[in-house]
């Protein structure tokens, strides 16, 4: 029986994330709808959100043990008031960055990809217009895998 890489892996590792989200920021600080919301940014942002997927995509566990936690990331969102705009945008940038630096292209590794962006841009809107956090302060940090498809594409 093979083994199964984590999407992390697949990815290409730490330095693939750490280079996606500097690239990516890079864009939208360049883009009219998203860099009011991002100038204040603090000069880590960018590491931490690239540790914080990482760690979802089965990575090392350097933001829940070093950096914050599920329920501090949801807590940088409370109050942002981000609309489905913002989230669109937010997604459109992230994958043509993805793009742009050549991560795997494979339907199994962008299905998983895609549905994470989904997903947690869809909670951040909707945790965004909250006035406190809702879930509790030890929520587990989301673990995201393959899927349906269980695995990377290898041709036959």
């Amino acid at each position: 029986m093979k083994t199964v890489p984590t999407l992390y892996e697949w990815a290409g590792g730490m330095p693939v994330f750490e280079k996606l989200m500097e690239s990516f920021y890079d864009k939208v600080l360049q883009d009219p709808l998203l860099e009011p919301v991002f100038k204040h940014m603090s000069p880590d942002h960018r590491v931490h959100v690239a540790h914080f997927v990482a760690e979802v995509f089965g990575g090392p566990k350097f933001y829940s043990t070093a950096e914050g936690s599920h329920f501090k990331m949801i807590q940088k969102h409370i109050g942002k008031h981000l609309t489905e705009a913002h989230r669109k945008q937010w997604v459109k940038l992230l994958v043509e960055t993805a793009d742009t630096l050549a991560l795997p292209d494979d339907p199994e590794f962008r299905s998983a990809f895609m549905a994470y962006l989904e997903w947690g841009t869809r909670l951040a809107v909707i945790n965004s217009n909250l006035e406190e956090s809702p879930i509790d302060a030890n929520e587990p940090m989301p673990a995201w895998g393959w899927g349906v498809p269980g695995g990377p594409y290898i041709a036959p």
